[in-house]
C-alpha cells in the first residue's frame, strides 16, 4: 500500500515497504522476487476474485520462501506484528478480534517522503474481503494523507512446492495521484512489492531454520 510523493506537478505513488533506495539501482539477489508483466493475462484471485479490471496502475510479483507454509502465513496474517520485520510500517492494529478473516480490518501507518503536500504520514485502512487459510488473502481500502487519497485493491496466493511457498501478490491503485503519472506510480508500487516479499523471505527462514538454544 502506499505512500506519497509530488514529481512536478504530479503525484506518485511510494508503494511500502520503502526501501526504493536500496532497490533503485541496483539488481535483486538471486532468490529475490520475481516481477511479473503489469498487466498479466490471468489476475490472481481468490476465492474467484481478483485485482481491480480497470485500475491503470498495477503489479504482480512473487518469491519462493523455503520455510513452512505456516511459519509464512502466520507472519503474513499477524499484521498487528508487520513493524517487527517491515521497518516502513510504524504502526499496525487490528480493528477486530480473533484470527484474521473475512471482514476482518486493520489500520497501518508509514511516513510520507518529503514532499511539497502538507501529508507526513499515510493511513490504511484495509478490509479482508476474501480469505481461504494457508491459501490466499484478499483485502481493500484507502490510503489516506492529508490533501491524498488513493483505493488499493491487494490479493495474496501462498502455494505449497517442494522448495517450499511460492507466495505470489497482485495489487492495483487507483486515484487522481496515481493516474497522472502512471509510469511512476507502477514502478514505485513494483518496488514496495518486491521489498514486501524480500522482507516477508528472510523473516520467514529466519524463523524456519533458528535452532533451539
Amino acid at each position: 500500500m502506499p505512500a506519497i510523493r509530488r514529481t512536478g506537478s504530479h503525484a506518485a505513488l511510494f508503494a511500502i515497504p520503502l526501501t526504493v533506495g536500496l532497490l533503485g539501482a541496483i539488481a535483486l539477489p538471486a532468490g529475490a522476487a520475481v516481477p511479473h508483466s503489469p498487466r498479466p493475462a490471468m489476475s490472481l484471485t481468490c476465492r474467484g476474485v481478483g485485482v481491480d479490471p480497470a485500475a491503470r496502475v498495477r503489479h504482480r510479483a512473487e518469491i519462493l520462501i523455503d520455510a513452512p507454509l505456516r511459519t509464512v502465513w502466520k507472519l503474513q496474517t499477524d499484521v498487528e506484528r508487520w513493524p517487527s520485520w517491515q521497518a516502513p510500517v510504524t504502526s499496525s492494529e487490528r480493528l477486530d478480534h480473533g484470527p484474521l478473516r473475512q471482514g476482518s480490518a486493520f489500520r497501518w501507518t508509514t511516513p510520507v517522503p518529503p514532499n511539497p503536500t502538507p501529508a507526513t504520514s499515510l493511513e490504511i485502512t484495509s478490509t479482508v474481503a476474501q480469505l481461504r487459510h494457508d491459501s490466499c488473502i484478499r483485502w481493500t481500502g484507502p490510503a489516506i494523507g492529508e490533501g491524498l487519497h488513493i483505493d488499493g485493491v491487494h490479493v495474496w496466493t501462498f502455494t505449497e512446492t517442494p522448495g517450499g511457498v511460492r507466495v505470489s501478490t497482485e495489487e492495483t491503485h487507483t486515484g487522481p495521484q496515481v493516474d497522472a503519472d502512471v509510469a511512476t506510480a507502477t514502478a514505485m508500487l513494483r518496488q514496495g512489492l518486491e521489498a514486501w516479499l524480500n522482507d516477508l523471505k528472510a523473516t520467514a527462514e529466519a524463523h524456519a531454520h533458528q535452532r533451539p538454544h
